[in-house]
């Protein structure tokens, strides 16, 4: 897109909490001459509406904006952000690989000009994904070559992950099992909080959140330790030790999150299958395992 537009400008805009692939990117383009403008957050994981506004320029070409966040999975305002967009005349891009199977994703109420999505997200195959372009935006192609997928990254397709992605996006469609995993999801805050206290706090927005997604911080502990204690509990933590050093995620550091609490976030996903029983079984291990490390 930066190199499609660079006769009418340089400036893109996106957020300091966006996924490696849209970060990365970035800073390569800022080497190839691009100026970035990376938009802060509140402590929910939020971008504020108003900095987007503020930031935009005549040399702004692009505004990409995640739907939702991947470690705390907070939403962000996107409607709003393309509304921004629309009304300067700027392209506006999504990585919706978290959302999509999860809230309700439709370009033309989102108000998007390209769309991103990572297929292995809503159960189809790894290594499948697919980008929504606005009919009418020109893009530089990613593979120079052939003429394959409209010209824009040349290579032979491979039919079957495509046809794969496309049944995944279809049963995708049916977000009526989504209010049970928000459901069990909030059941399962409750009894940490319950069992916990004020020794573990949410890390995330309170509602503007998907609905699977549950990143909690158990203060005073190191992440990585409550994982291990969990065994065979499949989670992810928010930090990092490195050579007894213990650093916190660039998402936790853009929210502001403490380091006292951020070193012990750990973020639980549920999925479609997730039952009340096995939120059960994480609990009861959580409480002896939490018990023993006290």
């Amino acid at each position: 897109m930066f190199f499609a537009l660079r006769d009418k400008g340089d400036h893109i805009i996106t957020s300091q909490i966006e996924h490696p692939a849209i970060l990365e990117p970035c800073r390569f383009l800022e080497r190839s001459g691009a100026r970035v403008t990376y938009l802060p957050v509140d402590a929910a994981g939020r971008i504020n509406s108003g900095d987007l506004q503020r930031a935009v320029t005549s040399r702004t070409v692009l505004i990409s904006i995640m739907h939702a966040n991947n470690e705390v999975g907070t939403v962000q305002p996107i409607e709003e952000c393309g509304r921004i967009a629309r009304e300067a005349g700027i392209l506006f891009h999504t990585d919706a690989a978290q959302s999509v199977g999860k809230v309700a994703t439709s370009v033309n109420q989102l108000g998007v000009d390209l769309l991103s999505i990572a297929g292995h997200k809503l159960y189809a195959p790894k290594g499948a994904g697919a980008l929504y372009v606005r009919s009418g935006v020109s893009l530089e192609p990613l593979i120079h070559g052939a003429g394959h997928e409209g010209g824009r990254r040349a290579g032979t397709e491979s039919a079957l992950l495509a046809v794969s992605l496309g049944k995944a996006c279809q049963l995708a469609q049916d977000l009526a099992s989504m209010d049970c995993i928000r459901a069990l999801r909030d059941r399962f805050w409750q009894e940490l909080q319950s069992a916990f206290g004020n020794r573990i706090v949410l890390n995330g927005h309170p509602t503007h959140r998907l609905p699977n997604t549950l990143n909690v911080s158990f203060v005073g502990q190191v992440g990585a330790d409550v994982l291990q204690r969990l065994e065979d509990v499949a989670a992810s933590t928010g930090s990092a030790c490195h050579a007894g050093q213990i650093t916190l995620s660039p998402v936790l550091q853009a929210m502001g999150v403490k380091p006292e609490a951020g070193q012990g976030a750990v973020r639980f996903s549920l999925g479609r299958a997730t039952t009340r029983d096995e939120i059960d079984a994480v609990m009861a291990r959580l409480r002896r395992t939490m018990s023993a490390a006290a």
